[in-house]
């Protein structure tokens, strides 16, 4: 064992770690594109891209050099009350004009998980700016994953987030069921018609927001049947109740749209957070984006709106994202995830006569199998198995990471992927789902 994963394994807490079974970590020491490389020289392909964000790919060079001349320019700067950067004023300007419309203002955050909670945060302020005191309540959905702070994760309400240690606030957060199509659970007019129910159950009047990410991403790309999120949109305007896209993941090109909500969905939130993407992974920031109406209210009379923190709009991290945006744009990456999106759904499809898939779904460049027992009724395997982690590793041995969520394996790449790189993904997956069903039979295991 080498030095470095000693040290990992001594002092490091890792997201989402594991206690029951202290297990070597992946040590990866370089990256280039859609592929990394571990401190022994074994390469792989990065399915996954990064953790749904390294969108422009890995190793850029004018990333690099972005990053390194900011750094010597100006390497921090606060922007408390009334200071602010070049790149931070730079950045606010580009992400309104890219933003669905109506979207011109912008707090930064750190990352996805600070820009979920800065919004929850501004919903509750607004409503009672507006004269709404009561109206604190909040809806948001099953199997939504919003992040890892108190608040997103009380948001989120994803299976096995849940853990009976930390509390969760459950007073004011609310969840209604998720859209999901594949067992016939979801209808328009049935979500709809939850949606609605749930307001009168809490009170119009004591309803701040709805939280929404247009493709629940680690909650299983649960794919909105279509017309889902402008419906769902249009009952939250009836009521006054505030819609909140959480593009954390959908952001930057992942579904061929700098945004998703408006381009994709004909939504037009009030509120929009936003993060990997935006700087594709190269330096951690995030941004809520929100909406003119709400802007004057925040103006309307003198008042300090005590929220923000210390890296809000890093330089560092704005010069970034200010050139991670350029390549996007330059280099057409957004068409370039629809057109190469294309051959990777269809590659995705043809999984689908394998044993233990039970489904395959996704659009453009974010995808998902999901693993069964029972190809006929979808009946899933017990959770001890945990057969996407099988096959991750199955597929980890030959050269390829996918991600395990549980009976999941799921891949949102780079955006700038080969269709070389796509093909090579479809048959690795394809030969690991093959072995690890091969085994699992060979142990007594009923796949059917």
């Amino acid at each position: 064992m080498n030095d470095l994963v000693q040290m990992d394994l001594a002092h490091v807490l890792h997201p989402w770690h594991y206690t029951g079974q202290q297990t070597k970590p992946l040590v990866v020491s370089r990256g280039e594109g859609c592929r990394l490389w571990d401190t022994a020289g074994n390469s792989y392909l990065d399915a996954v891209g990064g953790l749904w964000c390294t969108n422009i790919g890995l190793g850029r060079k004018e990333m690099a050099e972005a990053i390194a001349a900011q750094a010597e320019k100006l390497a921090f700067s606060s922007t408390f009350v009334d200071m602010s950067n070049d790149p931070a004023a730079a950045l606010s300007a580009r992400l309104a004009h890219l933003a669905p419309t109506g979207l011109g203002h912008v707090q930064f955050t750190t990352g996805g998980s600070t820009a979920i909670d800065s919004a929850y945060r501004m919903v509750c302020f607004v409503q009672a700016a507006r004269g709404f005191v009561d109206r604190n309540q909040i809806i948001a959905r099953e199997h939504a994953y919003h992040g890892s702070t108190h608040i997103s994760m009380s948001l989120g309400n994803r299976d096995g987030d849940r853990a009976p240690e930390f509390q969760y606030e459950t007073d004011t957060i609310h969840h209604i069921s998720a859209p999901d199509t594949l067992r016939g659970r979801a209808t328009v007019a049935g979500c709809v018609a939850e949606l609605e129910a749930k307001i009168e159950e809490l009170g119009a009047e004591r309803v701040a927001a709805f939280f929404a990410e247009p493709i629940q991403a680690s909650g299983g790309i649960i794919m909105p049947p279509e017309g889902y999120l402008k419906a769902m949109w249009e009952v939250c305007k009836r009521h006054g109740i505030l819609f909140v896209a959480d593009e954390v993941v959908t952001g930057f090109g992942r579904i061929g749209h700098m945004f998703a909500s408006e381009a994709r969905y004909c939504v037009q939130p009030d509120i929009l957070c936003c993060a990997k993407g935006l700087s594709s992974g190269y330096q951690p920031i995030g941004a809520m984006l929100f909406s003119d109406e709400i802007w004057d209210t925040l103006t309307s009379e003198a008042r300090y709106y005590t929220s923000g923190f210390t890296y809000s709009g890093h330089p560092i991290a704005c010069a970034a994202a200010l050139k991670n945006i350029e390549i996007i744009e330059r280099e057409g990456l957004c068409a370039r995830a629809l057109e190469v999106g294309s051959v990777f759904q269809e590659g995705l499809a043809t999984l689908s006569h394998l044993p233990l898939v039970g489904d395959v779904r996704g659009e453009a460049l974010i995808g998902c199998v999901e693993n069964v027992q029972d190809k006929s009724t979808l009946a899933l395997l017990p959770d001890e198995i945990d057969v996407g982690k099988l096959i991750s590793d199955a597929a980890q041995a030959k050269g390829l990471l996918v991600r395990p969520l549980g009976h999941l394996n799921v891949m949102s790449p780079a955006l700038t992927i080969t269709e070389a790189e796509i093909h090579f993904t479809i048959e690795t997956l394809g030969t690991a789902i093959r072995e690890v069903a091969d085994a699992l039979t060979r142990q007594g295991v009923r796949i059917n």
